[in-house]
C-alpha cells in the first residue's frame, strides 16, 4: 500500500484536462489496487468504488459497471492480467467501455 501511494495515488493530478487521461488514471489504478489484494474479502468492491470516487470528483456520473456481461467481464480478466505487466491499455478500453456517456 506505500508503494501504491507513493508511486500511483501521490501522482494523480487535481483536476484533468481531459477525459482521456482520467480514464487512463482509473485503468491504472484499478488495476493496481486489485494486485494489492489489501483485504480478506471486497477488494473488487473497494477498486469500483475508488474508481467511482475518481469519476465522481472530476464531475462524471460513477461508472457503468452494471454494463458488465460475461463478454466484458472476460475482457476485464484478460485487462487485469495484461496489467500485471504494466501493460494497462486494453484496462483502459474497458474503463472506456463502462465511463459515463
Amino acid at each position: 500500500m506505500e508503494i501504491f501511494e507513493r508511486d500511483i495515488l501521490s501522482k494523480l493530478p487535481n483536476s484533468y484536462t481531459n477525459k482521456k487521461s482520467l480514464i487512463h488514471d482509473i485503468a491504472v489504478v484499478h488495476a493496481e489496487l486489485l494486485f494489492i489484494h489489501p483485504f480478506r474479502e471486497g477488494n473488487g468492491r473497494t477498486a469500483r468504488i475508488l474508481a467511482n470516487l475518481m469519476s465522481r470528483k472530476h464531475g462524471y456520473a460513477p461508472l457503468l459497471f452494471d454494463k458488465v456481461g460475461k463478454k466484458e467481464f472476460e475482457f476485464y480478466v484478460s485487462a487485469i492480467q495484461k496489467a500485471a505487466d504494466k501493460e494497462y491499455h486494453q484496462m483502459e478500453q474497458f474503463i472506456e467501455l463502462i465511463f459515463p456517456g
